[in-house]
């Protein structure tokens, strides 16, 4: 028996306004050639399809149009199971149709455990495993308020009702299929205790970071496959609970993330896994420093462009000792013949005081029109485009004015 173990795709994310359909195209490339070389039983995709609940259409049409190429490779069965960003009723939608074509959708939990748990047999129709497709657990389907409660007690009602919901998906499994003959694989999508993020995570419940402690599945799941965290990784030095990562970095703080997806292979209920490593399809850096470093090192990625497939992207934090105009439009100036793209500049002032320490004005001590030339300062805006913008800004006071007279 083998499976492949992904999650956290985020189709139709925008990145700073810019698109990453090329590169979940190529990703989900990878992945297919991955299925093909592999040939898995299995592929379980742990929640997060998409970016928003209403993803646009041109990550619907990469997500079916991945869906009806793995028809073409030897994996037999396709497990989706709804995360916190996807929405259940558009995953649950088609969900009819695709489970003709072997692919199994969980959007959301039911209030029956048997509607997630999913019997995986082969070409001879012998059971080869017992998958307990969880979704993301929404509030609505593991407790309900309380009134008087503290943030404490909703915080341990939560992490109760995740844990009884997993023991409840167990014991249907134990009561109807033979555990101790097939693998028995959970799936989920939260945090568990133990697991380390890249960067900041949605916290998916109000007052809670950790939802489950990794020691506290049941002991029935041979393995469990989690998403929500973007770090390949296994939890609490468990081997066999684990979060695949997403594909590609979703942000600059995943950079330095090796992504990959899991291969786990079962001899009876033994298991041994592999990380298939993901190509970088494109660079995102973060460069930081004097604005002479910052150049030097923009014209260095620039010259590793070439080992991306896409141009790389940049954000840069220009390290300054006074405010310098026209920052913005000199640093694009400077790299705008080059095969990059700055996403973003931000000047950084590293030797003034802490914010904290400065004696700054009351906001009720301030007139809009100074409120906005701080602003203006703020942005390092230079002093031609000041008084313009300051101009246009008095032009808008005066229609408001004019406006609540009339």
């Amino acid at each position: 028996m083998k499976i492949i173990h992904t999650s956290d795709w985020h189709l139709g994310q925008k990145f700073l306004s810019h698109s990453r359909e090329e590169e979940h195209e190529a990703a989900l490339n990878w992945l297919l050639e991955l299925v093909q070389s592999e040939a898995p039983d299995a592929l379980l995709v742990a929640g997060d399809i998409f970016d928003i609940g209403n993803p646009p259409n041109s990550a619907r049409k990469s997500y079916y149009r991945f869906l009806r190429q793995m028809m073409d490779t030897p994996c037999r069965h396709v497990i989706i199971t709804g995360g916190n960003h996807d929405s259940p009723a558009m995953l649950n939608a088609p969900r009819e149709l695709l489970a003709a074509m072997q692919v199994h959708v969980v959007g959301n939990a039911g209030a029956d455990p048997a509607e997630e748990v999913i019997p995986l047999y082969n070409a001879q129709k012998e059971l080869e495993a017992v998958i307990a497709a969880v979704p993301f657990l929404r509030d609505r389907d593991i407790s309900e308020g309380v009134s008087g409660e503290t943030g404490l007690d909703r915080i341990a009602k939560i992490k109760q009702g995740i844990r009884g919901h997993y023991e409840r998906v167990a014991a249907h499994i134990s009561s109807h299929f033979p555990v101790n003959e097939v693998p028995v694989i959970a799936m989920g999508h939260l945090y568990a205790s133990g697991a380390t993020a890249s960067g900041k995570q949605d916290n998916i419940y109000i007052g809670n970071t950790e939802n489950i402690d990794a020691t506290h599945f049941p002991e029935v799941f041979d393995y469990v496959a989690l998403g929500h965290i973007h770090r390949a990784q296994r939890v609490g030095r468990l081997e066999h609970v684990r979060y695949s990562g997403s594909l590609i970095p979703l942000s600059f703080s995943e950079v330095r993330d090796t992504k990959s997806v899991w291969v786990l292979e079962w001899e009876g209920k033994n298991f041994n896994s592999r990380a298939a490593e993901l190509p970088v399809f494109r660079q995102l850096r973060t460069i930081a420093g004097s604005l002479e470093e910052v150049k030097a090192k923009i014209e260095g990625l620039a010259q590793k462009a070439a080992e991306a497939q896409f141009p790389p992207w940049a954000d840069i934090r220009v390290h300054l000792d006074a405010l310098l105009p026209d920052l913005n439009e000199s640093l694009r100036e400077f790299a705008s013949g080059l095969p990059l793209e700055i996403l973003k500049i931000q000047a950084v002032y590293p030797n003034r005081k802490n914010l904290q320490e400065q004696q700054l004005p009351m906001l009720e001590d301030l007139s809009p029109i100074e409120v906005f030339r701080m602003k203006c300062e703020r942005m390092g805006e230079s002093p031609k485009q000041m008084e313009e913008l300051l101009e246009q800004f008095r032009e808008l006071q005066d229609w408001h004015r004019e406006s609540e007279q009339a």
